[in-house]
This record gives C-alpha cells, structure tokens and sequence, in this order.
C-alpha cells in the first residue's frame, strides 16, 4: 500500500513511517524543512515538500496514495487555538481529496479531558467539543462516507528523545528546585510507548473501519502524583503539592492540563485490531531513559 504520512520526521510520525515500511507499505511522508526532509529520505520514505498549510500540497499527497496518516500538529501550546485551526482544514482537505474513494484516512486526536464511563475513559467516550477539535472533524468525514477513523493519544506518548509533557514536568522540577504535583496528585495520566503506538496506526490504516475510534493505551492510568515522586527520588529534590494559582505559577502553560483525570481502557481498540501493547511501561521508561 502506498501510505502518505503528515508529521513524518516527528517523535510519533517518524515510528509510524518506520512500522508502516517494517510492513512492507511504501511510505511518502511530508516534511516542512529540508532537514525534516532528509531525515524522512534516511528512514526510506519518499518526501513531499509542504506544511499543514499547503493544501493543494496535501490534497496531492493523499490523492497519489492508497491511504493516508495523519501525526502532524503544530504544537504551540501559547497559540493552541491557531494551531488547532490549522488541524482541523488540513483533515478537511486531507478528506476531500479522498471523497469518492475508499482509501482510508486515519487522523490523531486526544484521551486528555475525554468523559469517562464507569471510571474510565473508553472507546465510547465522545469528544464534548475539545479545543483540537481533531476527532469531530474525522467523524464529521466519516459521516460523508470517508473512511476516517481516529487513534486517540494519552498525555503521554513515551520513548527515549520525547520532548512532550514528562520532560517539561522534569524541566520544571530542575529549574524551580522542587518536584510538584496538583492538589492530591491522585489524579491518573495513560501512557503508551511510541513503538506500540506506531504499530496501532498501522493496523489501523490496514483495517479500515470508518468512524472508528481507537483508544492507544498501555498503561491505563499512572497517578501524576507518582510521576512527581520519581523525579524527586532522581534529582533529590523535595516533593511538594500546589493550588489554586500556585498550578498556574509552577506549571505555566502546562496548568490547563496537569489537572485532568484520565485514566483509560483500551480493550475494545485490542479486540478490534488484534492489538497489544508489548513496551515497557511510561514510569520504567522515565527512569531508565529520561534522567
């Protein structure tokens, strides 16, 4: 299968173009940059030159192949409205070119601030207007007969070279001299590897289920709590809970996220596509690759 892969040189894209390749799918993935662009050549794919806001550059991707993944966001969590904008019409265009097909269009969204359902956040959770709006624009898709279906990310997708939340939680430790956590730190974040991650998508794209939601989990919920008392072991540092505007003060733009509890099942996503996760866990991968 010819496989166009947006995000292709990023931490998740760039194991999913490995994955799709391991499985003998011919990858062209799209790379912004001329060093994104060698780094995607250097992994065996071909390169298309463009952003997420090259549409007529995305349209030609998707059209020319069998299938479409799409990893890319821009994440500038200081304009998180903008980059959500610009998420939302490059699926629309991603779908419009593959109106009329039957090729398959796997898009990324979030688990974070998802409902839960007896306790946990599952497959059956619907999005209650999140911000990134990424799930309701692959569903509205669907709803027109393109064969979109969603992976949904936890807060944490972890490997070594991450440079999402954990290591700016690390980051923030360090630099303030102590490892915080919100209120109780009871609340619970799901993880999964990247490679376990990249090997969902994959599955993903070969099923084709359209208006398919897929729940990337592999641990279902790790208390933030547990996560600050690691750091604090590692650096020696004393652990210490905040509230109220203390949140917004330690965390900074990271407050209106270390909140949420989450804790979430991916059964049904296993039984769906014969997926497990098979990597290490995110507390053993922060201890042995993150410090």
């Amino acid at each position: 299968m010819k496989v166009f892969v947006t995000g292709a040189s990023g931490f998740i894209g760039s194991a999913v173009v490995q994955e799709l390749i391991k499985a003998g799918h011919e990858v062209t993935g799209l790379a912004r940059s001329e060093a994104s662009a060698e780094a995607i050549r250097q992994a065996g794919a071909e390169v298309l030159l463009g952003s997420l806001e090259d549409l007529d550059v995305l349209k030609q991707g998707a059209s020319a192949a069998d299938g479409v993944i799409h990893t890319a966001f821009i994440h500038n969590f200081n304009e998180y409205a903008k980059a959500a904008e610009v998420d939302k019409t490059a699926i629309n265009a991603l779908g419009e070119a593959l109106a009329g097909t039957d090729k398959p269009l796997v898009v990324t969204a979030g688990i974070l601030g998802l409902p839960l359902i007896n306790g946990v956040v599952t497959e059956e959770s619907l999005s209650p207007g999140m911000p990134r709006g990424s799930e309701a624009v692959a569903m509205a898709l669907a709803e027109k007969g393109i064969k979109a279906s969603v992976v949904r990310l936890p807060p944490s997708v972890h490997d070594k070279g991450d440079q999402g939340f954990v290591p700016f939680i690390i980051q923030l430790a360090r630099t303030k001299g102590v490892s915080a956590y919100p209120g109780t730190g009871s609340n619970r974040w799901p993880a999964v590897h990247r490679l376990d991650a990249a090997r969902l998508y994959r599955l993903a794209l070969e099923k084709a289920e359209k208006g398919a939601l897929y729940n990337a989990i592999g641990d279902g919920g790790v208390p933030v709590k547990t996560i600050a008392e690691l750091i604090s072991e590692k650096f020696n540092l004393p652990v210490k809970a905040v509230e109220g505007e203390e949140v917004a003060k330690h965390f900074e733009w990271m407050s209106r996220f270390i909140g949420f509890d989450s804790p979430a099942s991916g059964l049904k996503t296993q039984e769906l596509l014969g997926w497990q996760p098979e990597q290490i866990g995110l507390l053993e991968d922060v201890a042995e690759n993150y410090f």
